[in-house]
């Protein structure tokens, strides 16, 4: 504990890389897709294959990653991702390309996500002090935010100047680099239990949703998080459409876009990572969707003419964005015992986007039906009143409180 601030920014060098490489990527991957076939469908599918394999695989990753060495399954989790990267790469070089590869990349990078990203945020409470957690969120946030900034700025370069083959190879040298780093520090692991050398699935699954039940208010929590998401994934699926389409931008335009959201989560990860935060974090979670309601339904109601609002409304999206993350990850990592919180992030995740799933299923055809700005307007009407209401429940504030002495 003592050391936590020198092995978190040995940890942080090589996630910034990591990061970033990956945003870098991501936005090209999506210029690849939205140019060659304006289609909200296709971007719909792309979304449900980075998401759907980690929410099926979601629900068992935990069991075996408050088992495993969680060093080692995020190292062997990025190596996964980068090989697989490698190999489309490649099939690019070669002149096979096409809408179904970059769907199987996409998966597989989903299958790695499942066992990479939950251990790393059961790893945080072992290196550092509780009291510190909101601020390590905090600077999560910011290098979150940094790479959503600079990413599609570089993807939309590089897409202009080199083939996609190319740029994918930057995903390799992220990783590389990110286990690199992850080789010179040393994570803690929890207490095992000295019963059950195999592990029973489904029994310590039911512990972790035991774990989590146990803490009053904080089910409830989950549950309106996973409704707020499966309105925001179809408006995430439409970002790049509506600047296309609706705005008549270009995908320089969408690079816009993209970094104002990240200018946004940049500054929400900042307050958050050098201002020690004493609020009920339930408040600045229902904040987070009142802010983020408003900002959908705004940006649905302006005219093809007003983009540079769009741009504003977005950045207050992204400021939302980190502000929530952040808050909620912390709750879950204070209230839950560390040998319980891979199932715990585990499961949530895999919950959380199972609705999400059937939101983006259902993309094209409301896109095509109601039109994507009203899909902005319906979407964040419902997260407005969701942040609303839960301002109003006791229950749910109790369970934000600060401990005495934070």
């Amino acid at each position: 504990m003592n050391s936590w601030k020198k092995t978190f920014a040995i940890i942080w060098t090589g996630q910034f890389f990591s990061i970033l490489s990956s945003y870098t990527v991501g936005f090209a991957i999506i210029l690849w897709l939205s140019i060659k076939t304006e289609s909200a469908e296709v971007m719909a599918y792309a979304t449900i294959a980075a998401l759907l394999p980690q929410a099926l695989l979601g629900t068992v990753a935990g069991v075996f990653i408050d088992r495993w060495n969680r060093k080692t399954t995020m190292i062997l989790a990025d190596n996964f991702i980068a090989f697989c990267t490698l190999i489309l790469s490649i099939l690019f070089f070669m002149g096979v390309e096409g809408t179904w590869f970059i769907y199987g990349l996409l998966i597989m990078r989903s299958i790695g996500s499942a066992f990479h990203a939950p251990a790393m945020q059961a790893s945080v409470p072992l290196l550092a002090p509780e009291s510190e957690l909101i601020r390590i969120a905090g600077i999560n946030q910011t290098i979150q935010s940094v790479s959503n900034i600079a990413g599609p700025a570089l993807g939309a370069l590089l897409y202009s100047i080199m083939d996609i083959g190319w740029i994918l190879l930057l995903d390799v040298l992220g990783a590389a680099i990110a286990c690199t780093s992850l080789t010179f520090v040393k994570i803690p692991q929890p207490q095992k239990r000295e019963t059950a050398e195999k592990p029973n699935v489904w029994k310590e699954m039911k512990e972790g949703i035991r774990a989590m039940m146990e803490q009053k208010g904080l089910a409830l929590l989950f549950l309106f998080s996973i409704v707020v998401m499966f309105f925001i994934m179809p408006i995430s699926a439409l970002f790049p459409l509506m600047t296309l389409k609706h705005f008549g931008g270009t995908p320089f335009q969408m690079g816009i876009i993209e970094t104002a959201w990240g200018v946004g989560a940049l500054l929400g990860g900042v307050f958050l990572g050098f201002w020690k935060v004493s609020t009920n974090k339930v408040i600045i979670i229902n904040l987070s969707y009142i802010i983020l309601g408003i900002s959908f339904v705004l940006s649905g109601i302006l005219s093809p003419q007003l983009y540079i609002l769009f741009i504003v409304l977005t950045a207050l999206g992204g400021l939302s964005g980190a502000l929530y993350m952040a808050s909620f990850t912390t709750m879950v990592q204070e209230k839950i015992d560390p040998s319980a919180l891979g199932r715990v992030f585990s499961m949530y995740g895999s919950v959380s986007i199972m609705p999400s799933v059937l939101g983006l299923l259902a993309t094209g055809f409301i896109a095509d039906a109601i039109g994507i700005a009203s899909t902005f307007i319906y979407c964040g009407i419902i997260i407005l009143i969701i942040g609303i209401a839960n301002s109003f429940m006791p229950i749910l504030l109790h369970v934000g409180k600060p401990k005495l002495g934070q």
